[in-house]
Formats: C-alpha cells, structure tokens, sequence
C-alpha cells in the first residue's frame, strides 16, 4: 500500500463525504437517507471508512446476523484505486467481522466486476451461486462469494 490511510468506524458525521465515494464508484449509488437509515436504526450495521490526510476516500459496510458478515458495500474513490487499498479495507473490514464473533462473510459483486472477484478470491472467497436480475440498474447477475473468516 503506497499511502498512509487510517481506518475508523463510520459516523453520521462522515455521510456527506461517505456519498461522495459512493456517487463516484456506483451507478445506482445508495442515497443519504440510506446512510443514514443503516447508522442509526440498523442493529446488524457495521461500516467503517478509509481516511487519507483527513479526507475519507473510502468506505466499507456490512450487516452482523448471528454468526455471519454480509457485506453491504465496499468503495474507494476512483483516484485511488489500483494502490491496493481496496484489499486493506477488506481486510480491516473481515478483522472487525472475526473480532465481532462472525464465523463466515458472504458479498454479492456483479458478474462483469472482475477486477473486484480477483481481490476477493485473493482473501479466500469462493463461488456460491447467481443471484439473476439483482442490480436494479441494468438487471445484471450478481455473483455470490462466501469465505470462512475461522479456519
């Protein structure tokens, strides 16, 4: 990893910059009020952001359902990718799942988002099925992936 980044869970502080990430990195980015909604009301919500110089540039989340970590989003603004970051804030993100009791986490990527399945079969994830018409964009498959985070 190229640059120093801090890691810290998020805040509603943090949503502002949070939605920034997310309009540049998604085509159906989630809106404010959904930030909002997971930090404040969701019980199963965990979301951390990625902090370089003091700007957040990037962000991950998931929800915490007995023993098993869904991840809900993951982003790094575009300026930053291909240093490896993406990886880090995995990585951090399974750490806080092991440490809070989870035993497997499990993501949906779209089929086409090969750049993303190659970092995450790099943190043991493997192939668990199709979820057909899941993105509401343009109706694209998802692929599940699932990893044991206790071995």
């Amino acid at each position: 990893m190229g640059i120093d980044v801090q890691f810290r869970p998020m805040t509603i502080h943090d949503i502002d910059e949070v939605v920034q990430v997310e309009r540049a990195s998604f085509t159906a980015p989630w809106s404010r009020e959904s930030f909002y909604h997971e930090l404040m009301y969701n019980r199963y919500a965990l979301y951390i952001v990625m902090v370089h110089r003091g700007r957040i540039i990037g962000y991950a989340g998931m929800w915490l359902v007995i023993d098993e970590a869904h991840v809900t989003n993951v982003a790094i603004l575009p300026e930053f990718r291909g240093q490896k970051l993406g990886e880090a804030l995995m990585r951090c993100l399974m750490d806080l799942a092991r440490r809070q009791g989870a035993v497997t986490m499990t993501l949906e990527v779209r089929v086409s988002n090969h750049v993303a399945q190659s970092l995450y079969r790099k943190l043991g994830f493997r192939n668990g099925g199709i979820r057909k018409r899941y993105y509401p964009d343009n109706f694209e498959d998802a692929l599940v992936m699932w990893v044991k985070l206790h071995e």
